[in-house]
């Protein structure tokens, strides 16, 4: 997890932005924001509307390195926090800033929404930049996806291989991870990245982790546990969190209400 800083473990990140341009077009760095310490990217939910409030979604430890059990819902930081938009080709054509972080965990997932002092109409209008919508649906094995990394303006191409039922590293939990195909061999710098689905254009997940070195649930080394405990380490395989679970927690004018029906991500 924390091997995706660039340079020393709090250092700089990367996330992932990419398109959310009609099926099947080509996904690029549309919708894509740079951090100070790592990438993310412009989402929408299902519903979302022109007037709400746009979300930026990236990791929980792009936040900060949260504990076991930590939870932010409506966190104010001391100073805004602020995002370079990139479009198509990768190019930064403006700064985005925000008000609040929604939600941000490390338990069960890697994930956080930080919530920006413009609407995703205003962004549409001043940036002609759209922003990416969170799928609603559970993703499948072999689909085709892109991780595409707004810091290092690279697109990673492969497939979800598969699923994991517990995956663990140092302290931290996250379950029904997505795994990737050798292909995307993310490095450092890739933090928080969406993962796409290739075909819809739809975010199914956040690019978070990978086993550097073959150590076994060690920082910078995830391990696999499955249902029935057995533990499986795969050094060089890459890892994100899927986002589907967050489209049940969000409300009208995306508003984060966790007691709503469906919604089971890890409550303060």
């Amino acid at each position: 997890m924390a091997r995706r800083f660039a340079g020393s473990l709090l250092a700089a990140i990367a996330v992932l932005g990419v398109t959310t341009a009609p099926a099947q077009a080509a996904v690029d760095f549309t919708g894509t924001v740079k951090l100070d310490n790592c990438s993310g990217s412009l989402v929408r939910l299902p519903g979302s509307a022109p007037a709400d409030k746009a979300l930026v979604l990236t990791n929980g430890h792009c936040v900060e390195l949260m504990k076991a059990g930590q939870v932010y819902v409506d966190k104010t930081p001391p100073q805004p926090r602020t995002f370079k938009l990139l479009n198509s080709s990768g190019a930064e054509i403006g700064t985005l800033s925000s008000t609040k972080i929604v939600y941000a965990t490390m338990t069960g997932t890697d994930a956080a929404f930080y919530q920006l002092n413009t609407t995703y109409g205003q962004i549409q209008q001043q940036y002609r930049i759209p922003a990416l919508e969170l799928s609603a649906s559970h993703p499948v094995a072999k689909t085709d996806i892109r991780v595409v990394s707004g810091y290092w303006k690279k697109i990673y191409s492969c497939q979800v291989d598969g699923f994991v039922h517990q995956l663990k590293e140092a302290g931290w939990t996250w379950r029904d991870s997505l795994r990737y195909t050798s292909s995307c061999n993310t490095i450092g710098g890739t933090s928080g990245s969406p993962i796409i689905d290739n075909t819809s254009g739809k975010v199914v997940g956040v690019n978070n982790t990978g086993n550097e070195s073959g150590g076994r649930c060690t920082m910078n080394n995830p391990c696999e546990v499955d249902a029935a405990g057995k533990v499986t380490v795969r050094k060089g395989i890459n890892y994100g969190q899927q986002t589907f679970g967050f489209v049940s927690c969000f409300g009208p004018g995306t508003t984060l209400n966790l007691s709503l029906p469906g919604c089971k991500v890890a409550k303060p």
